[in-house]
């Protein structure tokens, strides 16, 4: 029994032994597994030129592309954040506006703003991943101490030697080239330390070609002579090299030493920039480099816009186009824009789901236009109007035409304009802006206006100022265009507060812009014949450029559902004679008795711009009328016009601003202008001022005009007072047929919202046999 009971209490001992250690075992804490990653892996990396190994602009890899971050709001908290994610201990500095070169691809953050702690820069507050309303003029970049956490390892240390591509350059080589701009034919050119190397050619094709001349701002290649350029490479004497070439092209002079940095290079064509194809560096010494082969060569095709020579030529090749499919709205820049298409004779918009840069570079493309820099998301060339049309649009980057790419059709609930896509194109270097400059401003967006002359001919060039007369929004747009500022916010006749300068000389007058030209010297002037009644500095033309602008746009079908005739007694109509609003007729009626007849309609003016719209004049100087008892902050807000088919005026009229303000906005816009108590006035992005039909002057006094068919024209902004970034939207027109006792008004549009042909048709319309509208 006491050999049964030892065994029995042995065994009892190993089990509580177990059991104790399954219980310590337990109550230690478990190493940490692989936690759930909530958000994309996150990648950094410092790039850009000049800089040290420490600093540079910042690049962060988020769901499989490098992007960039804005400088918006940037602080030396967000700095040592970054430099932490770099492998470095802390921040020294910070730069902005794109201090180290702009990136390309999207623009990852924007409004970052870290606390300095954290230790991501997913945890720091920001607008959201791709969320981002800059350019990559804005790119922010770093600055780190000097000095390695410990044990820090990461694949993307930045070496000294840059082992990525950014700046890429044509340098002609024929004699007579260097001034003619733009440059579409040379040596390709990478930038490497201090100056520039080439490329060897050895297993170059087309499609290489193809995406220089995509970054150079060219929509396409063409085959090069290339024994002409081996000639040049060859070592043989410099007289016997012109000889053999001929005096319409000779090499230059100067030899220049070769320095190759990359050799086989492969493209598919479809890349935006050089950097994203495959290519290998030469290591060490590269002297020997490039045996059986020469530096890379491309030329290129300009497009329509940048095409030299005859104009002729261009102006038929442009009827031969025929009108296109495709355009850009919106823009500050030549080759920038929301993206709008043409079906069924009408414009509409692409949604941006799924939006990219092979996209966009085919738009870029079709339009004459080099590769995409920029697919820009959430309506930020502003919002269109009409219908969406495409969605989910997904382009190989081969197609000649975006309607060739694969798209998905829409459906309203699946996009608004809030969603409209847009670009920035890769556009070629014509130097425009190196021939005008502004002086005195408190910043670099204000100014006198100067503008060089005799540049194009190798001296010194001769800076003068422009004559103020006549000088306007159209005009000060292009010159902020020219500048590379924007839009124009104010064109000023007189500058006598901006005088800091030793330039003088009046040497431009007249000048008379459409306001879509790249260069102030593309608009009618006087040219050497100059004529400025006052030619002191005073008087000289200035600018203030922004970067964005409002858009204005009335919204056509409430003109169409409102229209009516009234006949209304002239003993109610003394205070809308005060301020001009009845036909001439008028002024001989016998007042008090009988009555004028009046077309009324309601006007709903939204703001899609990227801007608040607000008045030139500031409140100090608006007009109070006592009649209607208002200020006026803008004397003609609207023209109201009532034309034949053949565009004659028949009847006229015109809406003084009686007060701008927000009268309804859209959902998540807060109102901001307000007429009461002198309040401030304005139109808010988003929102819109309605002028309902039965308030004084919402009218067309049409009295004096004959039964017949006509055009109800009503012009937003007429005399271009203040800037907006379109004004080719600011006409809306309907058909109206008049019986001597009723109106019709139909087909009411925006002006530039059908396509040429239905235009035509829509001035060609013959008229209303009856009430029917089909």
């Amino acid at each position: 029994m006491g050999g049964c009971g030892t065994w029995a209490w042995q065994e009892l001992l190993v089990l509580l032994s177990s059991l104790l250690w399954l219980w310590a075992d337990s109550a230690q804490p478990t190493p940490p597994g692989p936690t759930a990653n909530p958000g994309p892996q996150l990648r950094f990396r410092l790039a850009g030129y000049p800089r040290k190994h420490n600093e540079g602009r910042v690049e962060v890899f988020y769901n499989d592309e490098w992007g960039t971050i804005c400088d918006d709001d940037f602080t030396l908290a967000n700095a040592h954040v970054l430099c932490r994610h770099l492998g470095f201990v802390a921040a020294t500095g910070w730069a902005h506006s794109a201090k180290y070169g702009k990136g390309m691809g999207r623009i990852w953050l924007d409004n970052v703003n870290c606390a300095g702690g954290e230790k991501s820069i997913g945890d720091c507050k920001h607008r959201g991943w791709g969320n981002s309303d800059c350019s990559h003029e804005e790119d922010a970049g770093v600055v780190c101490k000097d000095e390695r956490i410990p044990g820090f390892k990461d694949s993307n240390v930045i070496e000294t030697e840059q082992n990525h591509v950014e700046e890429v350059r044509l340098r002609p080589v024929v004699s007579g080239a260097r001034q003619q701009l733009p440059v579409s034919e040379g040596i390709v050119e990478v930038r490497y330390k201090d100056g520039w190397a080439q490329i060897c050619d050895e297993g170059w094709h087309s499609q290489n070609s193809r995406v220089v001349c995509g970054m150079m701002g060219f929509p396409a290649e063409k085959k090069v002579n290339r024994n002409f350029y081996k000639l040049a490479s060859k070592s043989q004497p410099k007289q016997k090299r012109r000889e053999d070439i001929g005096p319409r092209k000779r090499l230059f002079s100067e030899r220049q030493q070769l320095n190759y940095r990359l050799h086989s290079v492969s493209c598919t064509g479809t890349e935006v920039h050089l950097s994203m194809c495959t290519f290998e560096f030469y290591r060490g010494n590269a002297s020997a480099a490039c045996r059986a082969g020469m530096p890379a060569v491309v030329s290129c095709v300009p497009g329509p816009l940048f095409t030299t020579g005859n104009g002729h030529k261009k102006k038929q090749r442009r009827q031969q186009q025929g009108q296109q499919r495709i355009r850009l709205k919106g823009g500050a820049k030549v080759g920038e824009g929301r993206v709008e298409v043409l079906k069924s004779s009408e414009w509409g918009t692409i949604c941006d789901d799924r939006w990219n840069l092979l996209s966009a570079s085919v738009v870029c493309r079709e339009l004459g236009f080099g590769s995409a820099k920029e697919a820009l998301t959430g309506a930020r060339m502003g919002q269109g109007t009409g219908p969406i049309y495409l969605n989910e649009v997904q382009c190989l980057g081969t197609e000649k035409s975006l309607w060739s790419c694969p798209f998905k059709n829409i459906t309203q609930e699946d996009c608004k304009h809030t969603e409209d896509a847009a670009v920035r194109c890769n556009i070629p270097y014509m130097g425009y802006e190196t021939l005008i400059r502004l002086s005195g401003g408190r910043s670099r967006f204000e100014g006198r206006v100067e503008v060089a002359l005799g540049a194009g001919d190798g001296d010194q060039p001769h800076w003068g100022l422009v004559c103020g007369e006549g000088w306007g929004t159209l005009e000060a747009m292009v010159a902020c265009r020219q500048l590379g500022l924007g839009f124009a916010n104010h064109g000023l006749q007189e500058t006598w507060y901006w005088d800091a300068s030793n330039v003088t000389e009046m040497v431009l007058s007249g000048v008379k812009c459409a306001g879509h030209e790249m260069s102030l010297s593309h608009c009618q002037h006087h040219g050497t014949s100059l004529s400025c009644r006052n030619t002191g500095t005073r008087f000289a033309a200035g600018v203030i450029c922004s970067e964005t602008a409002s858009d204005l746009l009335l919204h056509a079908p409430l003109v169409q559902e409102t229209a009516y005739i009234e006949d209304r007694p002239l003993h109610m109509l003394y205070c809308a004679a005060e301020e001009n609003c009845l036909a001439s007729s008028a002024r001989l009626a016998n007042w008090p008795y009988g009555h004028r007849r009046l077309l009324r309609f309601s006007s709903q003016i939204h703001n899609n711009g990227r801007a608040d719209f607000r008045p030139k004049a500031g409140r100090h100087s608006w007009v109070w009328h006592e009649c209607h008892r208002h200020y006026h902050s803008m004397d003609i807000f609207t023209h109201y016009d009532i034309l034949t088919p053949n565009g004659t005026k028949v009847a006229e009229g015109h809406k003084a601003s009686f007060c701008l303000e927000d009268t309804e906005c859209e959902e998540d816009v807060a109102k901001r202008y307000e007429c009461a108590n002198f309040g401030e006035q304005g139109i808010t992005v988003g929102c819109w001022d309605l002028y309902r039909h039965d308030i004084d002057c919402q009218w067309i006094d049409i009295t004096d005009v004959k039964p017949g068919n006509y055009i109800l024209q009503v012009v937003i902004n007429p005399n271009f007072e203040v800037a907006e970034s379109d004004f080719t939207n600011n006409a809306m027109k309907c058909n109206c047929k008049y019986d001597g006792h009723r109106i019709w008004v139909h087909s009411c549009h925006i002006g530039d919202a059908l396509s040429e042909e239905a235009n035509r048709r829509f001035e060609r319309y013959p008229g209303q046999l009856n009430n029917q509208i089909s």
